[in-house]
């Protein structure tokens, strides 16, 4: 099959394809936004209580609403002229398009401070993205001043209008944010002003093939797709794409010195690294798969969203690229092209010495390596992952998060984002008597009857997406779930709801990524040792990486917490992700392994791969550092602990704890496989005894 790739004119017709398929795919890729799903009821799974209730509304509510409250605040009072202004508002703003139902206010705070209007948004098939140019006709519609009072705009609409600017561009913004950290790495990889051209073409190609083949399932077979998810397929296919296409060149390179024809190189580089990149793939593609199996829609829609880049990521990396590179030929590698004949540069380079002062006492070296990642794993004491209040969502203040906190200063803190609560109209009265009743609700509104049900909203004393009205929803549900069928919905409950199902994603979907890993692992090692090593060399990592990163957040960055969310991708990222260079190492030690013995092909295996996965964890880090360039805490939190996770695996995990349990364990790490039966050579340890064998 290598040579169908790289064959003297076959090549030429892969090209030709990848050329075709791009042609298609360019189109539909663009259109991907457009189906984008951000909204939080998307979010939900169809069991959840909050998404019964949101389809229940719509009896009562044809159109979808979204009010956007606006705060006048003057601290020395409201005075006749302000009321007059804001009636006059409330007037002009009934005008302006997108605007649906009865403008509510101006209602006078009881402090004579402040004044509020509620100003009803129908969310159209536009979604969220329609409420920013609605929210800006209104804010010109008032300004932001007037004489001294000041003017504030809250509510979901202002809320979603800020979500909505800060999603705006991110595509663009993580591409060329990712294409410039990746041009970067590449060219001190490589040392070439044009082989990191290869990888980068490659890896856009399959970016806008993923786009295209999501977009078309999204519109026509339900997929899930939110900005989340399509910022991360940016980040996944040219990290984990470029990741690839480092593993082949090197081995490419290395057969270069081998053979004069390169068509004949390539093909042995595809024949000996491509079972290490299709198992890291198939790896990297199961595990997000998983992700299908989660409650939360967004979450079970990344699954196949991810698994579809690293697949599509995988074919332009076996086939495009090699392709690309044999019609290039050797100048691409100018000014250091291998020719054959020339000497392997990794048999005495910084790896290759680092193994032979690790076979010292590889003991000492991965016991005391354990205990330094165990005590980086404590940080997990100060980890809040319960949740980001809407205040904490954002890297800086938006406006909508100012104008919450001047409505909050007036007016009872669940304003305008009431809880709703839906029962038979036959128990409407003791629906609503129950609803007053619950500690937390400060107001319950006339019961509202369509037909057999009958809905009341109930005003929250606290702040929407405290914890206390987390709480006070709660306790309404226990209250009312007896009486007349009642479910309870609204922005508090939605949001309780989806916390609830990120936690049962974590406790689900992380067992079951690291039993689908160490089930691949164990086939592919064929030892039932070494995956259990391996899986446990992951978690420690993930540990560590988390525990830092949680004191990063805390004590660096100032951030509140971490979504309920956080915890999965991380795990998911790193294992996924990290398992890849478990196996680009593995494998090359276990080929070694079999000619010189198994800790002999430790040793050769880690100076064959170390400067390899070393720049493909650079890269990876790299593009997972881009989603820290978003305005978003949920992203820069999961960017900076990916990034810092991956490098630690590759510089120290990888690199030093698992060469160091292979020396130790010997033989023993390959039981019951074949390999246990090889004899083990002497492990040179000293500068003369150089790994010449590498070559």
């Amino acid at each position: 099959m290598a040579w169908l790739v790289c064959g003297r004119w076959t090549k030429w017709i892969v090209l030709a394809l990848w050329v075709v398929v791009l042609g298609i795919a360019g189109p539909l890729a663009g259109k991907l936004t457009g189906v984008e799903k951000n909204d939080n009821s998307a979010w939900l799974p169809g069991s959840a209580e909050a998404t019964k209730v949101s389809d229940l509304q719509k009896r009562f509510q044809p159109d979808d609403i979204a009010p956007a409250v606006i705060v006048y605040e003057r601290a020395g009072g409201i005075t006749p002229a302000d009321t007059a202004k804001a009636t006059q508002d409330a007037a002009a703003m009934r005008q302006v398009d997108g605007v649906s139902g009865e403008v509510v206010g101006p209602v006078p705070a009881k402090d004579g401070q402040a004044l509020q209007t509620i100003v009803p948004i129908k969310v159209d098939a536009d979604g969220w993205d329609k409420l920013v140019d609605v929210v800006d006709a209104l804010k010109a519609t008032t300004g932001t001043s007037a004489a001294g009072m000041t003017i504030q705009f809250a509510g979901p609409a202002a809320n979603a209008a800020d979500s909505a600017e800060a999603f705006e561009g991110i595509d663009g913004t993580l591409l060329y944010t990712t294409l410039a950290i990746v041009a970067i790495i590449l060219l001190i990889t490589y040392r070439s002003p044009v082989l990191w051209l290869l990888p980068i073409i490659s890896a856009g190609v399959a970016l806008t093939t993923a786009q295209a083949v999501i977009y078309l399932l999204a519109k026509h077979a339900g997929l899930v797709v939110n900005a989340q998810s399509a910022g991360i397929l940016t980040v996944l296919v040219f990290g984990a794409g470029t990741d690839y296409a480092l593993l082949l060149v090197a081995r490419y390179r290395e057969e270069l010195r081998r053979h004069e024809d390169r068509h004949e190189a390539m093909a042995l580089a595809l024949h000996r690294a491509g079972p290490a990149i299709i198992a890291s793939a198939a790896t990297v593609a199961v595990g997000m798969s998983c992700l299908t199996l989660a409650e939360v829609n967004s979450t079970r829609g990344l699954g196949p969203v991810a698994a579809i880049g690293v697949v599509v990521g995988l074919l332009a990396m076996i086939t495009l690229l090699p392709a690309m590179l044999v019609i290039c030929g050797r100048w691409l590698f100018w000014p250091v092209r291998p020719k054959a004949g020339s000497a392997e540069p990794t048999a005495n380079g910084v790896y290759a010495r680092l193994g032979r002062r690790i076979a010292r006492r590889p003991r000492a070296v991965w016991v005391g390596t354990a205990a330094a990642l165990g005590v980086m794993s404590l940080g997990l004491f100060v980890l809040k992952a319960d949740g980001l209040s809407q205040a904490d969502q954002f890297v800086s203040k938006p406006s909508s998060v100012v104008g919450e906190e001047a409505l909050g200063r007036h007016f009872p803190a669940g304003q305008g984002q009431p809880i709703v609560v839906i029962g038979k109209a036959a128990a409407a009265s003791e629906i609503r008597a129950a609803v007053a009743a619950t500690p937390g609700i400060s107001e319950a509104g006339e019961p509202v009857i369509k037909g057999d049900l009958a809905l009341i909203e109930g005003l929250l004393t606290a702040a929407p997406d405290s914890d206390e009205a987390t709480a006070t929803v709660h306790r309404v549900r226990a209250a009312v779930h007896p009486v007349g069928d009642a479910q309870v919905g609204g922005m508090t409950a939605m949001i309780s709801d989806i916390n609830d199902a990120n936690s049962h994603d974590n406790r689900l979907i992380i067992p079951l990524v690291l039993f689908v890993v160490l089930m691949i692992l164990g086939l592919l090692l064929r030892s039932i040792v070494a995956p259990l090593v391996l899986i446990a060399t992951v978690v420690l990592s993930f540990g560590a990486a988390l525990g830092i990163s949680a004191l990063t957040f805390r004590y660096a960055f100032g951030f509140a917490g971490e979504d309920t969310s956080f915890p999965l991708f991380v795990f998911v990222f790193l294992v996924a992700l990290g398992i890849d260079y478990n196996i680009f190492l593995m494998t090359r030690v276990r080929e070694e392994a079999q000619q010189h013995g198994t800790r002999r092909g430790a040793l050769i295996g880690l100076a064959a791969t170390g400067g390899v996965i070393t720049s493909a964890g650079l890269v990876l880090a790299g593009t997972f550092a881009a989603l820290g360039s978003l305005p978003l805490v949920a992203f820069a939190e999961i960017g900076f602990a990916v990034a810092f996770g991956v490098l630690l695996d590759t510089l120290v995990v990888r690199s030093v704890l698992v060469t160091a349990l292979n020396l130790d364990l010997g033989r023993w790490m390959w039981w019951p496989g074949k390999l246990m039966k090889v004899r083990d050579t002497p492990t040179p340890t000293e500068p003369e005894r150089d790994l010449e064998t590498v070559s």
